[in-house]
């Protein structure tokens, strides 16, 4: 029977599709809908589609799909104004320039050196919408039509989230994975690790890790994990911008990885742990706001207000909805 429908010689009714949906773990949209065409992801596909590795990828997409699905409708309901997609205005071949791509990036959000408070605002405000969504996984991204949407999942620990976050943003200001800037005979692995320069800088500023070493009496690691705190940065991350600032070498850096900061550090270090950014907040402020005033219009129901809000909220935290004065 599977054979036959993927063959396109049977069909398949209503009831069908949902039990399909139901079993592949996808929205029933997604089935319904056009595959994106270009798409990119933190990971890479295996071409052995039964893997792990692929089944997280495809629905991931379709995650991604239904993501842009649903920004899509409320730009369609005069609710949401996405702001354009922002472009690095210069050619990025590799990690130096993709730091300097960061450093434009977060001279745009007027950061400077300082910490990067929110991803979601900061993705939002050059361009691209990001959702946390419960798929397994890392994360992609896309831009369809001038709309730019990435979704990262939230199984990963907060660092892992930032981290995927500023990839996926990398994508959309360096240009897509196709982009002929690297060279046609860059492998895909080389053209990932160009994106990941250009998140860690974006993350974690060398300029940052150089100035906090500057008169201070601290071991090395003990100024990365008052930055590893003070950023909301994995280990790994801080652990890498410190060798790229030469305040640690290789050797160093090897027995720094096996040395991971616990909680108790990071808190007695900036007296907090680093925020679960992109945790309890799930869609953009720009997004929310829409739904929120898509509903107060009537322009859609309260499951569904609750549904595209992807579980920050639920029906009893919607305020009380003001019903228009009858006429006489």
């Amino acid at each position: 029977m599977i054979a036959k429908i993927e063959a396109g010689t049977r069909r398949l009714d209503a009831l069908e599709l949902a039990r399909l949906s139901s079993a592949l773990g996808v929205p029933l949209s997604h089935l319904l809908s056009q595959p994106a065409t270009v798409v990119s992801r933190r990971a890479e596909i295996a071409d052995d589609t039964a893997t792990d590795a692929a089944r997280q990828s495809y629905r991931l997409e379709a995650a991604l799909a239904t993501w842009l699905s649903d920004v899509r409708q409320l730009i369609e309901l005069g609710e949401l104004t996405p702001h354009a997609p922002e472009r690095y205005p210069h050619a990025v071949e590799n990690a130096e320039t993709a730091r300097d791509a960061a450093r434009w990036a977060r001279n745009r959000l007027t950061l400077g050196i300082d910490p990067v408070s929110s991803l979601m605002s900061a993705c939002q405000g050059l361009g691209q919408l990001v959702a946390v969504v419960h798929t397994p996984g890392d994360g992609a991204s896309m831009v369809d039509d001038g709309v730019a949407v990435a979704v990262v999942s939230g199984q990963g620990d907060p660092g892992r989230r930032r981290a995927t976050a500023a990839h996926e943003l990398g994508h959309l200001i360096i240009g897509d994975e196709y982009s002929a800037d690297l060279g046609i005979h860059t492998s895909r692995a080389e053209r990932e690790s160009v994106i990941d320069a250009f998140a860690a800088e974006l993350l974690l500023p060398l300029d940052a890790v150089l100035r906090s070493r500057s008169g201070s009496g601290e071991s090395t690691r003990g100024i990365l994990v008052t930055l590893a705190a003070t950023y909301w940065t994995s280990w790994s991350l801080t652990v890498r911008q410190a060798v790229e600032a030469g305040i640690a070498d290789k050797e160093t850096a090897k027995d720094l990885r096996r040395r991971n900061p616990t909680r108790a550090e990071l808190m007695e270090a900036v007296g907090w742990a680093p925020q679960p950014d992109l945790e309890g907040v799930r869609v953009p402020p720009s997004y929310a706001h829409a739904v929120l005033q898509a509903w107060r219009n009537s322009k859609i129901t309260s499951s569904r207000a609750v549904e595209l809000m992807r579980g920050q909220i639920v029906e009893s935290d919607l305020p009380p909805r003001e019903e228009a004065d009858l006429a006489p």
